[in-house]
């Protein structure tokens, strides 16, 4: 038995060529640790983007040659350190079960990217040179089904989400935020691959080549500018009291807060020191008292309509006949003739179990809070806004995280992008995350975007992904800025949903074409819990 004087830190190729060896569990159990915190590194607030593809890597390290369930392990624990610390502004009110059942959901997600990266192990080493698109094809299909399941998904930490300041972010015109993805995991595969190398090789080149091409190759493409036209437009972030869930018991004093604001904007714009606004944008919730159906809320907006003599984009919560139903709406309010009823936005994706819980008879067995989550109904129409001077692309909340609620707007003529949020009830972490949601639909559509919250942060987006004028948390703020109105489609609005689909089913190819491989070898474990390949 030959010895070792150390432990490889990172897998080895064998004397026999038979392609890198398991690390030992020590080792793979402190990679995934890694891996899942350079992956929360890469994300806002701490924009440590280029560790996004060493994250991928690590992950990839640590599970190759494993048994399938010793990958789902060890990519599972990489969700853990990466998803409960990304998503704990979910326990800033609601308390730490909510916040556990989301984080744990999502490590699952990472643990099938663990779990398929061991299965493709006898691929990767009878086609090393594929490695690199392999684990980029897998991350791209984990979102793409993260994207959308269960309750339509939550795609919050996607790889691509962390690139705000990175040169990949120009990727996303191209084949939107898959097609980040998938640079980035390339990017980390590559990595990967050139460390299993021991010495310079052809081979090893073009793992260099392939990671500065994907990382760095997109500052060469070109971005739209966003059209010749502008138009004015003012985002009021009016702040809230207090911060927690009590901000809808304070509904009269931030709809109050929005008004002084607006009115404060119109006695700047008369004197001179500010230019006067084609729309006003307000965030969601706004106005959580429904103007349709009170008078008083309808008079305040329409006085602050009146004063700056321009539509108000109001974000409102909106009563049924049902008292358990309510709606969550951008609604267009214009000077002199008030709410203009054909031009208003219903969320289409409401948050299950924060707007409306699923399977309540069963989550009640789990908490008696259930039933202070009201039944949010879900619009049916994309949010398509017509102001008058501009086509306003309305979404609202969480739903900038998914690719075909804010390219449907997009379709459905806007001419530029508007977030309509909340964020009262988290935490600025969260709001950044947001943000960066926001500056890579400004550059997947080529559309001057805007973020607007009731406390922060609030922005406006350029095309390239630049943020401009971005407000402060907690504080209130009005903010002008001249947008360009966008009246051209970028390839990825034209392609849509295709190239994630084709990665999907290259993805799945991939796995059922390597049962073959796997059922040449078995595989026998040690004590280190390392695997090895031998012909049957």
């Amino acid at each position: 038995m030959e010895l070792t004087l150390q432990p490889p830190a990172l897998p080895l190729v064998t004397a026999a060529g038979d392609g890198p060896r398991p690390v030992r569990r020590w080792v793979a159990v402190l990679l995934a640790v890694l891996s899942g915190a350079a992956l929360l590194l890469a994300l806002p607030p701490y924009d440590l983007w280029w560790l996004a593809p060493a994250g991928v890597a690590l992950l990839a390290a640590a599970t190759h040659r494993r048994r399938p369930r010793s990958g789902f392990g060890l990519g599972f624990l990489a969700g853990v350190v990466l998803f409960y610390p990304l998503l704990d502004w979910t326990s800033t009110q609601a308390g730490w079960l909510p916040w556990a059942l989301l984080a744990t959901s999502q490590a699952a997600f990472l643990g099938l990217t663990g779990l398929a990266t061991a299965w493709l192990s006898p691929l990767a080493d009878r086609f090393r040179a594929l490695w690199p698109l392999l684990i980029g094809l897998l991350w791209t299909a984990q979102e793409a089904l993260r994207d959308r399941a269960p309750f339509g998904g939550f795609p919050w930490g996607r790889l691509a989400f962390s690139q705000g300041d990175a040169p990949t972010l120009r990727l996303a015109a191209y084949g939107g935020a898959p097609l980040v993805t998938f640079a980035v995991a390339t990017a980390g595969g590559a990595l990967l691959a050139l460390l299993w190398r021991r010495q310079v090789t052809l081979a090893a080149l073009g793992y260099v080549a392939t990671a500065v091409v994907v990382t760095a190759g997109p500052l060469l493409l070109p971005l739209g500018d966003g059209g010749a036209t502008t138009k004015v437009v003012a985002i009021v972030q009016g702040n809230v009291p207090r911060l927690g869930l009590d901000f809808n018991a304070q509904r009269r004093a931030v709809l109050d807060n929005h008004v002084r604001a607006t009115q404060q904007l119109a006695a700047d714009v008369a004197a001179g020191r500010q230019q006067q606004p084609d729309l006003v944008v307000w965030p969601e919730n706004s106005s959580d008292i429904d103007p349709l159906r009170n008078l008083d809320a309808a008079e305040r907006i329409s006085a602050a309509a009146d004063a700056i003599g321009a539509p108000i984009l109001v974000g409102a919560v909106l009563r049924t006949d049902n008292p358990a139903d309510i709606r969550n709406a951008g609604l267009l309010w214009r000077p002199r003739t008030g709410p203009d009823l054909d031009q208003q936005y219903i969320k289409r994706h409401p948050v299950p179990f924060a707007e409306y819980m699923p399977m309540r008879p069963v989550a009640r067995l789990v908490t008696d809070k259930v039933d202070l989550v009201k039944n949010m109904l879900a619009g049916d129409r994309p949010g398509v806004v017509r102001t008058g001077p501009l086509v306003l692309g309305d979404v609202i909340c969480f739903e900038v995280a998914y690719d075909g609620i804010v390219r449907d707007t997009v379709l459905g003529g806007a001419q530029v992008l508007a977030v309509q949020t909340n964020n009262a009830t988290f935490n600025e972490a969260e709001a950044r995350q947001q943000l960066a949601m926001v500056r890579l639909r400004a550059v997947e559509h080529g559309r001057d975007s805007l973020m607007v919250s009731t406390v922060g942060v609030s922005a406006f987006v350029g095309t390239d992904g630049s943020v401009h004028d971005s407000s402060g948390f907690n504080v209130p703020a009005v903010m002008v800025r001249e947008m360009r109105l966008g009246d051209s489609r970028t390839l990825a609005t034209r392609l849509g949903h295709w190239p994630e689909m084709a990665a999907v089913a290259l993805t799945v190819a991939a796995l059922a074409g390597v049962l073959t491989l796997r059922r040449r070898r078995t595989t026998t474990s040690n004590d280190g819990g390392e695997e090895k390949a031998e012909a049957r």
